[in-house]
């Protein structure tokens, strides 16, 4: 295996240290493991690591129970009729997968199939193996958990600067979070450093909002505890200030923005005292924020799903960037920027036009369709319903809204196939469900590339073989496409010999065979792993995908490419960045830009900040009408579904036993709360919400707000310790949410903002 140079431990030699990421937030922050054979005994910091330089939370010290969790799944599983699950071989699972989605094209046409997933936190190389699948096999709609979580934000970044932005938190003035947890979501790299930075240096600030008085909010010199889902009137009060006491950047504006105009003379109309009372917060503080944002060199904000998964999410998106545009924090140190990527998550639109997802007519956003409509495009009888899924590290039925509309819609499908690690609860409902390797034993990288002036990626090389009876994503989807009959060995030979001339050789070839069979490119990036990736060192051949992405990256920005480090003629720029990432485990930085060149990077046809975006100034004009409480006498409290916790990760890890508190993700409820319903630690109570009921156990919190209630991320997964029947521990939490409440503009859904009632269960 590709792991160079691996490090003698110091204490014991004849042990090593292998240097990888951790897999349980988008930081990925480097790290160094221990092996005792298979077993990851021991994790520490990376200090090389470019990135992270050492750091990490205690989480990453858990990553042994996803790599050697029970219960791996190790041969293909083909469902009988009976429902129970039978074993085959590799080869019968291929050529019965292949002529069924053959049938499926041949009788519906491939845009009845939709593709779920692509990766995980730091999954993300079979994304383009299960692109050029999609390609391959004339599939049109694709979704992942991005279009639940980021798309409104995707959209206005689009409509504003045709980019993604990211803020400068190691060096803002004015550090603000949106419903954003940073000490356990981070966000950024070194991210409890920072905070401790800010919060340590009494020329910088730090600004929370948020319902709850978080780990974060608990450093913030202005914490906004809002109201649940009032985060729109809150910001809009503070924009209100801003404007009406002319402490906006109306020269900066106007040089480098249209439409500000427009949306000030909104903001002008904004009740501040009344808003401010609407949300909650006194009308001092919003002044006091208002004006600390106004005197700064440098602001830099940060939202996350405590309001993409909340009423009015799309708005406030668009009204948090407004903070910092109104004031000029824009290509600055310790400001907002955009950036460069090596492969982007979003297209970011500067038009905003897309086609609307077929049968349910939601918004698709930079290709999305929003994913909790899905089961409502299977669940019908319209001539264009979905007739199968193609799922990929993703478990929907656990992690998307209303769990049983999804266990209905997958038992409607004609077909269905699931690669994963482990038998989830969507892979219990597949067709087929084909074994992956973990994370670990296989080439992987991470996309989450949002850093500024300096941007980077590892791609980290597998530290223990292939798990007997698995296979890496790349070969599964180069055997199937093979198998379908899209590609033969008499078009991969010539590419392959091209391959071992050299890399010239190679693109000089690749390119031709492209220009004469478009279908070849869009199978680009197998095309690659069966050519280019034969020439890699073992267990990197899953990497040759990035050939293409290094080469685009050096076209794009050849002179902040070679800012970075990389020397090299202009046709071998791509070469030399390539073969850095795939020799270099601490990662690399690939671009290094000058502040003032984030301007170029902005993509809208007049490379200005286009900040009036119609739709959404019209929103903001009606925002009095709308309501701040949506609880009812029925429902009288607001569950927040899938809290960030120190013990709760993604959902890769199964394993309950890693959490050392917690175990069984306890309802939070706050003191007042816990009187009336005369509940304490340890009590049992029933939630019930619209989509279901659950029990739970209490755990009294007086960081919470009365009629405020909350549920962490990552539990009721089943899990079978010793092989049998699965159990499970704690509630998951889409047992409780439901598809009916959601984003008017993106579709996704109000998982932070759920009605419920509580009844204490008698002992």
């Amino acid at each position: 295996m590709a792991d160079a140079a691996p490090l003698i431990d110091e204490a014991d030699p004849t042990k090593v240290w292998h240097k990888t990421v951790c897999i349980l937030c988008s930081a990925n922050c480097g790290v160094e493991v221990r092996l005792d054979d298979r077993e990851i005994t021991r994790v520490r910091g990376n200090k090389e690591h470019v990135a992270s330089k050492g750091y990490t939370c205690e989480k990453a010290l858990r990553i042994n129970h996803y790599q050697n969790a029970k219960g791996r799944l190790t041969s293909p599983l083909r469902r009988r009729d009976d429902g129970s699950y039978e074993e085959v071989d590799w080869d019968t699972a291929i050529t019965d997968i292949a002529a069924r989605f053959n049938e499926i094209i041949a009788e519906h046409g491939g845009d009845r199939i939709m593709y779920y997933g692509g990766g995980g936190q730091g999954n993300h190389l079979l994304g383009a193996y299960g692109a050029a699948t999609r390609r391959a096999l004339g599939i049109k709609h694709r979704s992942n958990a991005l279009a639940q979580e980021k798309t409104g934000e995707a959209w206005v970044d689009g409509r504003l600067f045709g980019n993604h932005t990211h803020g400068d938190f190691h060096h803002a003035e004015v550090s603000i979070f949106v419903g954003k947890n940073v000490w356990h979501s981070h966000g950024f790299d070194e991210a409890r450093r920072v905070l401790k930075d800010i919060n340590n240096d009494p020329g910088r600030s730090m600004v929370v909002i948020d319902p709850r008085r978080s780990e974060t909010a608990d450093l913030a010199d202005f914490f906004l505890q809002v109201k649940p889902g009032t985060d729109a009137f809150c910001i809009a009060a503070i924009l209100g200030v801003l404007v009406q006491d002319g402490r906006t950047n109306s020269a900066w504006l106007a040089e480098n923005s249209v439409g500000a105009e427009e949306v000030m003379a909104e903001l002008a109309r904004v009740d501040i005292a009344e808003y401010s009372q609407r949300c909650g917060v006194d009308e001092a503080l919003i002044r006091a924020t208002a004006n600390r944002i106004a005197v700064a060199e440098s602001v830099s904000v940060l939202e996350d799903l405590g309001i993409e998964m909340a009423p009015n999410s799309t708005l406030v998106s668009y009204l948090q960037k407004l903070l910092w545009i109104l004031v000029g924090s824009f290509g600055r140190p310790g400001a907002m920027t955009t950036h460069s990527s090596m492969v982007p998550l979003f297209s970011y639109s500067a038009t905003g036009k897309e086609p609307d997802a077929p049968v349910t007519g939601g918004a698709v956003i930079s290709g999305l369709v929003p994913c909790n409509e899905i089961p409502a495009a299977v669940l019908t009888d319209h001539p264009d319903r979905y007739r199968a899924m193609f799922i990929e590290s993703a478990n929907p039925v656990h992690s998307l809204a209303g769990s049983q509309d999804w266990r209905e819609a997958m038992a409607a499908l004609d077909f269905s196939v699931v690669i994963d690690v482990a038998m989830t609860e969507t892979a219990r409902l597949a067709t087929y469900v084909l074994p992956a390797s973990s994370q670990y034993e296989k080439v992987e990288t991470t996309f989450f590339s949002l850093s500024f002036p300096d941007n980077s990626m590892t791609v980290r090389a597998p530290v223990v073989a292939p798990l007997e009876g698995t296979l890496p994503e790349p070969e599964m989807h180069a055997r199937l496409v093979k198998a379908m009959g899209l590609l033969d060995e008499a078009t991969l030979e010539p590419l392959r010999a091209a391959a071992r001339e050299g890399r010239k050789e190679f693109a000089a070839a690749f390119m031709d065979a492209s220009m004469a069979n478009p279908a070849l490119a869009g199978m680009g990036a197998i095309v690659l792993y069966e050519t280019l990736g034969k020439t890699l060192p073992e267990g990197m051949e899953g990497a040759a995908v990035l050939w293409f992405s290094a080469q685009q990256a050096a076209m794009r920005f050849p002179a902040a490419v070679r800012a970075a480090g990389f020397e090299g003629a202009d046709d071998e720029l791509g070469d030399v960045l390539f073969d850095a990432m795939i020799e270099r485990r601490d990662g690399v930085v690939f671009t290094r830009h000058d502040y003032e060149q984030s301007w170029d990077m902005v993509r809208t046809p007049d490379q200005k900040i286009n900040v009036h975006i119609p739709e959404l100034v019209a929103d903001l004009a009606n925002l009095s009408a709308k309501p701040t409480d949506y609880r009812t006498d029925e429902f009288p409290y607001v569950l927040a579904a899938g809290e960030r916790r120190a013990f709760t990760a993604n959902t890769v890890i199964r394993d309950p036993s890693w959490r050392k508190r917690d175990r069984e993700g306890a309802l939070r409820i706050s003191p007042s709360d816990a009187a009336e319903l005369g509940a304490e630690d340890g009590s049992r109570i029933r939630i019930t919400t619209p989509g279901g009921s659950a029990v739970a156990v209490v755990e009294v919190n007086d960081t919470l707000q009365a009629g405020h209630i909350t549920l962490p991320n990552g539990m009721g997964l089943d899990y079978s310790p010793a092989g049998g029947e699965p159990e499970v521990t704690g509630v998951a939490p889409n047992e409780l949410t439901t598809n009916d409440w959601k984003d008017e503009y993106a579709g996704t859904p109000w998982h932070k903002h759920v009605p419920a009632r509580l009844e204490l269960v008698p002992v």
